[in-house]
């Protein structure tokens, strides 16, 4: 049984070892502990194992922001990121919740659709030929 709850310090590693973008990259690595320490992280735990993370960030025009959501390879397609945007959605202070991905990435677009969001947005020059999609849903009160 997967759960969600707030990051401590203690899952940094984990954490880290998650995101493969971290690999090589130390600045991405102080990044996701500096949400760590800021309250802005959670994690998906199964049994006393980090299998996904969120940060869930206010930086975006004052609304809320899922400027990262990632979960294991081996955990995918077994609802933890689901169980992980819930939690985004359902903690969220503001009245609109935002959140981007490539347009390259079908699962997390399939996974936003299925969660009520819908297309904000398109930023261009991220990356190289695979621009970025905005979605945006309104936070149930």
């Amino acid at each position: 049984m997967v759960t969600i709850r707030a990051a401590i310090a203690s899952d940094s590693d984990a954490i880290v070892a998650t995101d493969t973008a971290v690999q090589g990259d130390s600045a991405r690595s102080s990044v996701l502990r500096s949400h760590i320490a800021g309250n802005r992280c959670w994690v998906a735990d199964d049994q006393g194992k980090v299998v996904g993370f969120l940060v869930l960030e206010y930086t975006f025009y004052g609304n809320g922001f899922v400027s990262l959501l990632v979960v294991r390879q081996d955990s995918r397609r077994r609802g933890v990121g689901r169980a992980l945007l819930r939690h985004a959605t359902s903690s969220c202070t503001t009245a609109k919740l935002f959140t981007s991905t490539n347009e390259s990435n079908g699962p997390m677009r399939s996974l936003l659709s299925d969660e009520g969001f819908e297309a904000s947005g398109i930023i261009n020059n991220l990356d190289d030929g695979d621009p970025e999609l905005v979605f945006f849903r309104r936070v149930p009160r």
